[in-house]
């Protein structure tokens, strides 16, 4: 079953999709055009809801290729070729296409192949000294001649097959455009990567055929300088080839009232779909408030956000879900969720807890915070991160100072230990009960 906008749309990037299609219906010179994104901000869910999208208006051939699950095959026209073959039904269109596009493919891999013929045979045949040897090495240079001879006259025939291959594709464009759309090209080898960029510019060129490129431009940029070393200009590179770009981000700048991340919604919902989390009101107050705090600090991507809630889900089925239960009292919940986000974007800073380097300015680092503010008059209470960072710096042996009220003491005391413990703290629980967590996590301890 395809994910559509209809069935959500939580980022509000029906509109960009919109655009975009009506970009691509246009007379406007805009391929290939890259949709750009990090990695985790949902460039593939987004790209395949366009295609269901544009599928409505039944306008356009639409072709979907993973790059990345072909770039073993290490011949892009020929994944290229395969695809477009699926929109001709079976029968003498599809073989008059064949017969059409084989001279150039056949051309594409042959070329590969000949490369190295002439250095394999001299290789073989190097060192051959004495009279005997000699004749065996004409009939080498002879078998090289050939080979050479072969190739020069392919290469004549190379041009008129790669305009037999053209005009194939525009007459089957010209039935209704095509429109590929080439995903994961940044998680491709970079010579694939590379290879691909190449023969859409100089083989697929034609009226009527368009690319959209769903890719990572950083990781596609450091591809380009693999294959062509630091001294490219991988940006001045990728200009020659892309007509239009356009970036999406993790921000849902579109939420007119909000300025969170789109990360921060797509937690509320796997939250709320997470059959262990569900009841555990993990979407609401103080636990929101700490994931929110922590996502827009560190800009976590929507995939992460997805191993956020994965590890959130796994915890609570390893403690029989005690760990986020709803009678769990707030502080351990909210320890039980620190020791997680921990493990997850921080494992050295577990690693260290675990061997009992208690540093709490390393955890107030993780969470953001330097130091702890004087205790907020009148009904105020202190961010989630104070209260928090003072519980730990307690149990800590070095950084500690900075978390560590001076005054109001009473009231920090009180909010520990009725607002989030009820029935108080010993010493060490709180450290303890992130390496008891850790431990939990690595499957390396019974909760039990």
């Amino acid at each position: 079953m395809s994910i559509t906008f209809a069935d959500r749309d939580e980022f509000n990037r029906k509109t960009i999709a919109e655009n975009m299609i009506k970009l691509l219906q246009s007379d406007a010179d805009v391929s290939p055009m890259m949709l750009d994104g990090s990695w985790g901000t949902g460039k593939t869910e987004f790209c395949l809801k366009t295609m269901e999208l544009f599928s409505q208006k039944d306008s356009h051939q639409l072709i979907y290729i993973d790059a990345f699950k072909a770039d073993h095959a290490d011949e892009p026209l020929l994944t290229l070729l395969a695809e477009i073959l699926k929109l001709i039904p079976e029968g003498d269109s599809q073989k008059t296409f064949i017969k059409k596009v084989i001279p150039a493919a056949r051309y594409s891999v042959k070329t590969f192949l000949k490369a190295g013929v002439g250095h394999v045979l001299r290789q073989d045949f190097a060192d051959a000294a004495n009279d005997f040897d000699k004749e065996i090495q004409k009939a080498a240079d002879k078998a090289i001649d050939s080979s050479v001879e072969s190739m020069l006259k392919e290469h004549a025939k190379a041009e008129k097959n790669l305009e037999s291959l053209q005009v194939a594709l525009k007459e089957l464009a010209e039935v209704k455009p095509i429109i590929i759309f080439i995903d994961e090209l940044d998680r491709c080898r970079p010579d694939f990567a590379v290879s691909m960029l190449e023969l859409i510019k100089h083989v697929f060129d034609v009226d009527c055929v368009q690319f959209v490129l769903v890719t990572n431009s950083q990781q596609l940029k450091a591809s380009i300088n693999h294959c062509y070393g630091v001294s490219v200009k991988a940006q001045r590179y990728l200009d020659k080839f892309l007509k239009f770009s356009f970036q999406i981000s993790n921000k849902s700048i579109r939420q007119q009232h909000s300025p969170a991340f789109a990360s921060i919604t797509l937690y509320k919902q796997l939250v709320q779909k997470e059959p262990s989390l569900s009841r555990c009101e993990m979407e609401r107050s103080y636990p929101l408030k700490l994931i929110e705090n922590f996502i827009l600090n560190h800009r976590i991507s929507l995939r992460e956000v997805e191993t956020l809630v994965r590890h959130l889900s796994i915890l609570q089925v390893l403690t029989e879900k005690a760990a986020f239960s709803p009678g769990q009292f707030l502080g351990y919940k909210l320890l039980h969720l620190l020791s997680v986000l921990i493990h997850c974007f921080k494992p050295e800073l577990a690693m260290s807890i675990n061997h009992e380097h208690y540093d709490a300015k390393l955890i107030g680092e993780f969470l953001s915070i330097e130091e702890v503010k004087p205790f907020p008059s009148g009904s105020n209470r202190p961010e989630i991160e104070e209260v928090l960072m003072v519980i730990l710096a307690r149990d800590c042996k070095l950084g500690a100072t900075p978390y560590l009220p001076k005054q109001n003491i009473d009231k920090w005391d009180n909010i520990i230990e009725n607002g989030f413990f009820n029935y108080g703290l010993d010493p060490s629980d709180a450290i303890n009960e992130l390496r008891n967590t850790f431990e939990v996590i690595s499957l390396a301890k019974d909760f039990q």
